[in-house]
Formats: C-alpha cells, sequence, structure tokens
C-alpha cells in the first residue's frame, strides 16, 4: 500500500504497546527501524516479538529525558543507517491519577520530563539532521487529553496539550524545509497504560472504570494498538505528502 524504499524510522518507546505496533508496522513495510526505549532487556525482546533480523534494525537503551541519551540515539541511528526519515515520538508516562489538590509534586515533574521535555529533545535533536537532509515527516504521539480535558489527569492532559502546541508550531517553522511535522491523538487504547489508569481510577473496580471508559466512546470499544499504528504509518508516507501541524484523532468518535 505504502512506499518506504530505503527509509530509516526511529520510534521511542518502543518495547511495548503502541510503541512496538508502530516499529512492527514500519518493519513489514521494509522500513529499517530503531528502538529506543528505557531497558535493553526489553529491546531485545521486542525485537524478539517481531522477528527482526541482522540489519534492519538497532536497539538503544535511552532515557528520552536526558538530553546526552537522545543525542545518543539519533548519532547512533545516523552512524548505523545513514539518516533518519521518519521520527515517531511515542514515549511517554501517565503519572499519577489525582485530582489536582492531591497531585503529588514528584509526578508531576516525571510527567513534564518524560512527555514534554523527551518530545522536546527528540525533535530537537532529529530535526538537525532532517534539516541537512532537506527531507523528513515526525509524528508526535498526543491524546486525545491533549483535545480536551479529563479528571484526574491534569498534568498528563496539560502535557499532552503542550505536544499539540510544539508540534504545529514546529510544522509552521520547517514546512518550507520539505519536513512535516504531525500529532496523533488516541483514545483509550488497550495498553498497559490504560490498566494503570483504569486501577488508579477506582482500585477496587477496575474493570469497572474500564466499562464507563468505554461507554463514552461511540463506536463501543477501545483502540488497538493496531488501529494507532495505521494512523501513523498513513501520516509518514508520501500519501501525507500535503499533511502538517494537524492534530489527528484516533479516538472511535470520542471527540466528535
Amino acid at each position: 500500500m505504502y512506499t518506504f524504499s530505503e527509509k530509516t524510522a526511529i520510534i521511542t518507546g518502543a518495547a511495548n504497546g503502541i510503541g512496538k505496533e508502530i516499529a512492527n508496522a514500519f518493519h513489514q513495510e521494509g522500513v529499517k527501524v530503531v528502538l529506543v526505549d528505557l531497558h535493553e532487556e526489553a529491546l531485545r525482546q521486542a525485537a524478539d516479538d517481531l522477528g527482526l533480523k541482522e540489519g534492519e534494525y538497532l536497539l538503544v537503551a535511552a532515557d528520552v529525558s536526558k538530553e546526552e541519551n537522545v543525542q545518543r540515539y539519533v548519532n547512533r541511528a545516523v552512524e548505523t543507517f545513514g539518516g533518519i526519515d521518519i521520527f515517531v515520538n511515542n514515549a511517554g508516562i501517565e503519572g499519577a491519577i489525582a485530582p489536582v489538590a492531591d497531585y503529588p509534586t514528584d509526578k508531576l515533574d516525571a510527567v513534564l520530563a518524560v512527555n514534554i521535555r523527551g518530545s522536546f529533545l527528540g525533535m530537537k535533536y532529529v530535526l538537525k539532521v532532517m534539516e541537512k537532509e532537506e527531507s523528513g515527516v515526525i509524528v508526535n504521539m498526543s491524546s486525545i487529553g491533549g483535545l480536551r480535558g479529563m479528571p484526574n489527569t491534569s498534568v498528563y492532559v496539560a502535557s499532552k496539550y503542550a505536544i499539540i502546541g510544539m508540534t504545529r508550531s514546529a510544522a509552521i517553522e520547517y514546512a518550507p524545509k520539505n519536513i512535516r511535522i504531525n500529532a496523533v491523538c488516541p483514545s483509550p487504547v488497550n495498553t498497559r497504560m490504560m490498566r494503570s489508569i483504569e486501577a488508579g481510577a477506582c482500585a477496587e473496580n477496575p474493570e469497572g472504570m474500564k466499562d464507563l471508559y468505554t461507554s463514552m466512546i461511540p463506536m463501543g470499544r477501545y483502540g488497538e494498538t493496531l488501529d494507532i499504528a495505521c494512523a501513523v504509518l498513513f501520516l509518514a508516507s508520501d500519501q501525507a505528502s500535503f499533511i502538517t501541524g494537524v492534530s489527528l484523532p484516533v479516538d472511535g468518535g470520542m471527540t466528535a
């Protein structure tokens, strides 16, 4: 369906969930993939699960909130594959589930460090490479929480609004340089993160919370990781060559 000949993609948060599915989607299209996540062991397990073969991939254990770690995964991608065509800025954490007055400050700092600082640093250093190549695509991972308020997740929501702001601003800056930058905004997706949010909202009845969240989605189900990966694949493809600066909901109608 898509043409990704001789392309290289970096995916952060690639060891599990949405990031792993995105890595698989690109791999199936013949893209060389650079998988970035905190732990080497989890990355190796993901590579085994996806059936990646030598020469097709690179694994880089990195903390996306640390500038030197970001520089390292960008530099290693360029050294190994010669450039960066696609960057999927996916790494993120949910933080605490609590009202503003009760929100622990250390959790605020952690969410902002990964979700905002990590996304910003990824764009900063990848864009330096893409500018030299005069081409490239960045897909940032926001959320429906970047489009609307959600109770007890104020810091996560704030971080996802920030990602949309960075996406729109950077898209304007780099459009003349043939670099497209967009965001994807998923609804609840069947991943570890949503199990954590469900349990944080009501430890006594997380299944009840899942039912409640599902009832807010017109299509009557959570998204699957493949739903999100397909949207990312489209935005990264030449079929989306005139699309930049958008925040694409993939939400079963939740924001309609």
